[in-house]
């Protein structure tokens, strides 16, 4: 199954960071942000993954051309310049798609739809790590038969709020400054979404696309009481980098069992 990870906004709040660097390679414990993203998905059995870039997209190409011998020790014979690596590497199978700089969420989607095919796919963004269990909200999603489903996150947040009944969204606003459940990203979609979508820049998923799915009834909301952190600011990255200076595990599901 396929992953698309959302990968090209400018992240105007961390411009600490990113007037040099695309906001998904903010580091992290000494790893961009979108490294730890893809190997939460990895450890459940997911690795073929879809990067939607946008914003400085070829440093996201950069770093993953240069990432066996820049993250990993290795054997270089200087006659053939065949590499050896001394360690084990990720097996990871990942589409760069380049989907325009100011392209918004759902358009970015929507043009990686031939990449996608006619097949459930999962969807998150770049800035959002958190401790899921993947196999259970796809499990949930195939339990409840809609075409998406969204990580719903208890708590008080400038992100957008769902109201839920049964498991499925009865409403969906964004960006509403309140308490409730939020959108915590994590998705689950059916090739359906497409419909939803239009592949103009303009088109923003958390906006008509779940508003619409939310009022038809075709939006499941997968609720998630684990870890969850979204990377807004510097100072959220600051934050996390302490976590790792104090060994808390927290997202790293593949270094807790």
């Amino acid at each position: 199954m396929k992953v698309v990870i959302l990968c090209g906004g400018r992240g105007l709040r961390m411009n600490e960071i990113t007037e040099d660097i695309p906001k998904p390679l903010a580091s992290v414990c000494g790893r961009p942000m979108l490294w730890h993203i893809m190997k939460i998905y990895k450890h459940y059995g997911f690795d073929e993954f879809i990067l939607l870039l946008g914003y400085k997209g070829h440093k996201i190409k950069e770093y993953f051309l240069d990432y066996k011998w820049r993250d990993h020790s290795f054997v270089l014979n200087t006659k053939t310049n065949d590499v050896r690596l001394l360690e084990e590497s990720e097996d990871w199978n990942i589409t760069f798609l380049d989907t325009g700089l100011e392209t918004l969420t759902g358009s970015r989607i929507k043009r990686a739809r031939k990449y996608i095919g006619n097949e459930t796919f999962m969807a998150t963004y770049g800035d959002g790590l958190s401790d899921i269990d993947l196999n259970k909200l796809l499990a949930y999603h195939r339990e409840k038969g809609k075409i998406a489903t969204v990580t719903g996150i208890d708590k008080k947040t400038q992100y957008g709020t769902l109201t839920i009944e049964n498991g499925i969204a009865k409403s969906f606003r964004e960006k509403q400054s309140s308490s409730g459940i939020i959108n915590g990203g994590f998705f689950v979609f059916e090739p359906q979404i497409f419909d939803y979508l239009n592949d103009d820049t303009n088109c923003i998923l958390e906006r008509e696309p779940l508003e619409m799915l939310a009022a038809e009834g075709e939006l499941a909301v997968y609720m998630h009481d684990g870890f969850w952190t979204a990377c807004d600011t510097y100072n959220d990255i600051l934050k996390l980098n302490k976590v790792c200076e104090r060994g808390e595990k927290l997202w790293k599901v593949w270094e807790t069992e």
